[in-house]
């Protein structure tokens, strides 16, 4: 080379040596950081997907999260409905004891209804005191409200889960398209001959009697009979256009009445009468009978109805859901398929029981169900009731916990370790590949460097041509 104003060889030489500096400084970023990609020039199409898996992962882990506490919650109001099942237990108890009214003084009465009296306080204390977080757990407050609910066309509606979209209320269309039946028999024999003495034996869900008339008994005199003994049998008589009929206490293809002549010339209708279950659709679905007795179940509602007798026939109604219930967000992203809800009612004395038995709240001192009151069956009914509300309650709230929030963990954990996987497969550091590049760059540098100084001292032989 003979010209020295500008030297190719050098500036080759430092452009190299800029590379491969640049290069080092990145193996030693990702080596230090352990990440890859560490700005958007690194691998811009990669930094777009691994911040859109970093963004699922967050969501993931956050709705395990949701899902844990969504779990504490509900097991705080399991273990608070598991004491209130122990009280009822003790009630059911004393009030079986109260019924051996001849081996119990009155004293001793009135001693077991002070029992009954603070258990049921301590019922309605567990509904209101029981919470997490300051939000109340079981006096109703996360029950679902409804609207515009004929109370003659439905004795009673329970709404377990509802997915309300957006908030917004929905419309519920309960429509029967074959009303329900009670058991029916009959006789049309009129009154008995004058030396026909009969007896015949009523038998229906609750049990059987046998019922004696003497000859010339009238049809109005069976009735009486019969009905004397309704409460053991489950089984009501009635007199029609002189012929007597006989029909289940309840409606339901369970329900049956059956009327047998032991003794004496008596012809019923039938030996044996079976009753009729609804036939009912929710919102053009069917749904599931049992008397009057309706249930229906499906992915984003979950209601009990009890028809009204008044509504046992062909026709619909509706009423609306507005709002209410626990909703917990179990997804990674906040969408109306990601949300789970259950709704935990009340179980305070006064919303044990139903509006045809009774309510718990009537077993308190000077109620009409009280030990004292005499009327132990209703007593009983109402408990056997409240009994069952808190087990069907807290079954749910078991099943919620097992089928719904653990199965969505699991999920969970199975769906983050894949997108952990594939967003460390784009991120991190292969630590072997990079210190092998990294060796790779120090050499190159230490070369480039050698060859820049060997490229910078070349123009010193111009030296050579002027001293000649």
């Amino acid at each position: 080379m003979s010209r020295i104003n500008t030297n190719i060889s050098s500036l080759m030489a430092m452009h190299r040596l800029t590379q491969n500096s640049t290069d080092l400084s990145t193996r030693l970023q990702r080596l230090s950081s352990g990440l890859k990609i560490n700005s958007g020039k690194d691998a811009p199409a990669a930094l777009i997907a691994s911040e859109t898996l970093r963004s699922e992962m967050a969501g993931i882990n956050q709705a395990i999260e949701n899902s844990g506490r969504a779990n504490n919650v509900l097991s705080t109001a399991e273990g608070s409905l598991q004491e209130v099942s122990a009280l009822l237990l003790e009630v059911q108890g004393l009030t079986t004891q109260a019924a051996n009214s001849g081996a119990l003084s009155g004293e001793e009465i009135a001693a077991n209804q002070l029992q009954v009296d603070s258990i049921l306080s301590s019922v309605n204390r567990i509904a209101n005191t029981t919470q997490f977080n300051g939000v109340k757990l079981l006096n109703g407050s996360l029950d679902y409200t409804t609207n515009n609910v004929n109370a003659t066309n439905f004795a009673s509606v329970r709404v377990n889960s509802a997915l309300l979209a957006d908030n917004a209320p929905t419309n519920v269309v309960v429509a029967v398209t074959q009303s329900a039946r009670t058991g029916t028999i009959g006789y049309t024999g009129g009154t008995l001959g004058a030396g026909n003495a009969v007896t015949v034996q009523v038998a229906g869900n609750k049990g059987s009697q046998q019922v004696s008339f003497a000859g010339g008994t009238s049809v109005a005199q069976m009735v009486t009979a019969i009905n004397a003994v309704k409460n053991a049998t489950g089984v009501s008589a009635i007199s029609s256009s002189g012929d007597l009929g006989l029909y289940s206490i309840e409606f339901g293809a369970k329900q049956y009445v059956s009327l047998q002549t032991v003794s004496g010339t008596f012809a019923p209708t039938a030996g044996i009468g079976y009753g009729r279950d609804a036939n009912v659709t929710v919102n053009g679905a069917a749904a599931q009978a049992d008397g009057l007795a309706v249930s229906y179940r499906v992915a984003n509602l979950d209601v009990e109805l009890q028809l009204g007798k008044a509504f046992n026939t062909i026709g619909n109604d509706q009423f609306q859901i507005t709002g209410g219930g626990a909703q917990f967000g179990l997804g990674s992203k906040v969408t109306e398929q990601d949300k789970a809800s259950i709704g935990l009612q009340s179980v305070s004395t006064g919303s044990l029981g139903d509006t045809i038995t009774g309510y718990l709240s009537t077993l308190g001192s000077g109620a009409i169900n009280s030990l004292a009151s005499g009327n132990l069956v209703t007593s009983q009914k109402i408990i056997d009731q409240a009994i069952k509300q808190v087990s069907t309650l807290r079954g749910r709230i078991g099943a919620f916990q097992k089928e719904v929030l653990d199965s969505n963990v699991n999920t969970l954990n199975v769906a983050l370790e894949n997108v952990t996987a594939s967003e460390s497969a784009i991120r991190d550091t292969d630590f072997a590949t990079e210190t092998a590049a990294m060796t790779r760059a120090q050499i190159l540098v230490q070369a480039t460097t050698t060859v820049l100084a060997q490229a910078n001292s070349s123009p010193q032989n111009v030296l050579a041509l002027l001293k000649g």
